[in-house]
C-alpha cells in the first residue's frame, strides 16, 4: 500500500526522531509514506478567528498538493499538523463560501473541496493494519514497560476531528497494548502541556507540564510517548527546568511512540534517532533489555 505523506517542519529539522522511526516502521509494515511533493509549513496552528482566511491559505496549498497527486488520504505524524490540515480541510469541504474565496485567491492552484481525508498516523495503524497484524508482527515485546501515553491537546480536540473518540478515547491505548507494553492509569493524557507558553510565559508552562508528569509519575510510567514536537520540547528538553522547579518529580524519559513501535519491530535503533532524545534514553532502552532483538 502507497498512501500520501505530510511530514511539516520540525520533523525535518529537530524532529527527524519523530519521523525516520516512523518511514522504517511502515515499511516493514507494507506500507509506503510517499511525502508529497512541493509540501510546505501549514502554520502549526489553526486561527479560531472566523474572518482569518489568509491562515488557511497554507494547509490548504498542502492539501491540493495531495489532491494533484491523486492521493484520496494523507498522513501526518506531528499532532499539530494533524489538527490544522483537519480543520482546513473541514472548512473546504463544508463552508462554501469561504472554499470559493480561497480557491479565488490562489487562482494558479487547483480548486479545492475537500476531496482528501486528513488522518494521523494512529489512524493508519488502526484502519489499514489493525491491532492483530501489528501484534504479530513485534519481534521485541515492550514486556516489563508500562507507558504512559500522551495524546495532548490536538489530538482529540476539536470533537470533529479527533482522531478517536474524544470523550473516551482508547487508540492510544491500544497502540502500547499491541507493543506488548502496559499502559499507566494517566489522567492527564489529555492535558495541555503548556504549549508555547514556555516562550511567553515560562512558568504557567511549566506548571502545567508538571501536572503532565506528576500524573505519569503518580500512575507508575516508566515512560512517556507522545506525538507532538512541541509537547516533546516542553515535557523533554525542558524537564529539568520542571524537574528543577517542582522537588516532588523526578526525571521521566519521554519518546515519540514511533521510536517505540521500531524498536518493538526489531528495527534498528539507528533509524530512532536517539541522538536527539534526552542523553539516558538509549540507555534506558537498554536498561529494560529492549534493544536485543534488533536486527542491523
Amino acid at each position: 500500500m502507497r498512501i500520501g505523506y505530510y511530514p511539516g517542519c520540525t520533523l525535518k529539522t529537530k524532529a527527524k526522531n519523530l519521523e525516520q522511526a516512523a518511514i522504517e516502521s511502515m515499511k516493514a509494515l507494507g506500507i509506503e509514506m510517499l511525502e508529497l511533493e512541493r509540501w510546505n509549513c501549514c502554520g502549526a496552528v489553526y486561527s479560531l478567528a472566523d474572518d482569518d482566511l489568509i491562515h488557511i491559505l497554507a494547509p490548504a496549498r498542502d492539501l491540493i498538493r495531495a489532491k494533484d497527486q491523486a492521493f484520496d488520504k494523507v498522513v501526518t505524524l506531528c499532532s499539530m499538523c494533524y489538527n490544522t490540515l483537519a480543520r482546513a480541510n473541514k472548512l473546504m469541504r463544508e463552508d462554501e463560501v469561504k472554499r470559493k474565496t480561497i480557491n479565488t485567491f490562489m487562482e494558479e492552484e487547483s480548486d479545492y473541496a475537500g476531496e482528501v481525508e486528513v488522518i494521523h498516523f494512529l489512524n493508519l495503524i488502526r484502519d489499514e493494519i489493525g491491532w492483530d497484524k501489528l501484534k504479530d508482527a513485534v519481534k521485541v515485546p515492550l514486556t516489563g514497560l508500562k507507558l504512559a501515553p500522551y495524546y495532548g491537546c490536538t489530538l482529540t480536540r476539536p470533537n470533529e476531528i479527533a482522531i478517536d473518540d474524544p470523550l473516551n478515547p482508547t487508540i492510544f491505548l491500544q497502540f502500547v497494548e499491541a507493543l506488548g507494553a502496559e499502559v499507566a492509569d494517566f489522567d492527564s493524557a489529555e492535558k495541555c502541556c503548556g504549549s508555547y507558553n514556555m516562550v511567553s510565559n515560562p512558568e504557567a508552562a511549566v506548571s502545567a507540564a508538571a501536572e503532565v508528569i506528576r500524573s505519569a509519575e503518580k500512575g507508575g510510567a516508566d515512560a512517556l510517548i507522545l506525538s507532538c514536537p512541541l509537547c516533546e520540547y516542553n515535557l523533554s528538553r525542558k524537564q529539568a527546568n520542571v524537574v528543577s522547579a517542582n522537588e516532588d518529580l523526578h526525571p521521566l524519559p519521554v519518546f515519540y511512540f514511533t521510536q517505540l513501535l521500531a524498536i518493538a519491530l526489531g528495527l534498528d535503533p539507528e533509524v530512532c534517532k536517539f541522538e536527539l532524545n534526552q542523553p539516558d534514553a538509549l540507555a534506558f532502552l537498554e536498561e529494560k533489555g529492549l534493544l536485543k532483538g534488533a536486527v542491523a
